[in-house]
């Protein structure tokens, strides 16, 4: 399997004024390079981090993995800034836009990695990336009284959760029966 990572670079250094995204942007950069240092743990091909500037020679074009999510602004085109392409051998990609689901399929990658080694790698979060990976709001809820940490926050699944297999069919993945 091979993941890549597309960032904001300007988002990453705050350069935006939106703490929220910063603070997320920073995160899912955070737990790229844990899953790119430990790839090998769970025979990932390829780990690559994009960081895409808003500079003329920049247009945004993926660094390894030919995928791209877009959506319609103001009735044109806009390439999600943030995003994260997974290829699986059998060729099919998966992209998320939303850095919510991202940062829930890395921590999903950190999780089975920390399993293998037996040693928790989860990096320091931000509280936003907590609270996404613990689905509790900020200041708790029943994850936080019960000692659940932001790995196990549900969607953490395993590096090739819901990939489709090779005749089509997923594999059990989230959404499936």
């Amino acid at each position: 399997m091979r993941i890549e990572l597309r960032v904001c670079y300007h988002c990453l250094r705050g350069e935006h004024e939106n703490e929220h995204k910063t603070a997320v942007t920073r995160d899912l950069v955070a737990c790229a390079e844990v899953v790119k240092e430990y790839k090998d743990v769970i025979d990932l091909d390829d780990v690559h981090i994009r960081k895409v500037k808003e500079e003329e020679g920049d247009d945004g074009r993926p660094a390894a993995l030919p995928a791209v999510a877009a959506t319609i602004q103001n009735e044109g085109v806009a390439v999600s800034d943030t995003q994260l392409v997974t290829m699986g051998e059998n060729g099919y990609m998966l992209v998320y836009p939303n850095p919510q689901d991202a940062l829930k399929v890395l921590a999903g990658n950190i999780d089975e990695i920390s399993k293998v080694i037996g040693d928790n790698i989860l990096p320091d979060l931000s509280p936003e990336g907590a609270e996404i990976l613990s689905g509790a709001p900020l200041g708790g809820g029943p994850e936080a009284e019960h000692g659940g940490g932001p790995g196990a926050g549900p969607g953490a699944g395993g590096p090739t959760q819901g990939q489709p297999d090779a005749d089509g069919s997923m594999d059990g993945g989230p959404g499936t029966q």
